[in-house]
């Protein structure tokens, strides 16, 4: 799948196990720098490659975007909750390479994800935004069919300050619109 995002084509593809190295990279900038995720300590590429064979495992979708100049994206969506009944439900992450931010990657990365999500039979998918202040995810999602439903405000303290996050979901499929 091609995104033609005005800066170049990004193409968008299932992740593969050589794409730790470069996943990893991209983890470590957002967990140190940004506030999109509350881990606070970047985790190594083999906690990264068990992270990306358990989800591939269960038949939860992990996409990638390369451009020129290699891996600038990823997105993956996991279990929302561990007991049975949350089952058809995903929890959505997208982490771009800040060089390529607000130039169409995250939306393609989703897109693509929203579209493998909903083949596999699931039939929501909730985006948990780190950061009220994030503005552009929250528009990303909202741009992608995601709509708003709740902030649990300072539920996280990380570079010395309380942060939010934002609940967003959208249906997949058939949504709640038939039984599972």
């Amino acid at each position: 799948m091609l995104n033609r995002s005005g800066t170049g084509d990004v193409e968008v593809r299932d992740c593969a196990p050589e794409d730790i190295a470069a996943i990893t990279a991209i983890y470590r900038q957002a967990v140190l720098e940004g506030s999109a995720t509350f881990e606070l300590e970047p985790p190594d590429e083999a906690t990264m490659e068990s992270r990306r064979a358990a989800l591939a495992a269960s038949g939860h979708p992990y996409v990638v975007a390369i451009a020129a100049g290699g891996l600038v994206g990823y997105a993956y969506a996991g279990p929302y909750r561990p007991r049975p009944a949350y089952g058809a439900t995903v929890e959505s992450s997208v982490y771009v390479r800040p060089d390529r931010h607000r130039r169409g990657t995250g939306f393609a990365l989703m897109q693509r994800l929203i579209a493998q999500a909903g083949a596999a039979g699931f039939r929501q998918m909730v985006a948990v935004i780190g950061d009220s202040a994030n503005l552009a995810s929250i528009k990303l999602h909202e741009r992608l069919g995601f709509r708003h439903v709740g902030t649990l405000k300072s539920v996280g303290w990380k570079h010395g300050r309380w942060l939010d996050t934002v609940l967003m979901q959208r249906a997949l499929g058939a949504g709640d619109a038939a039984p599972r």
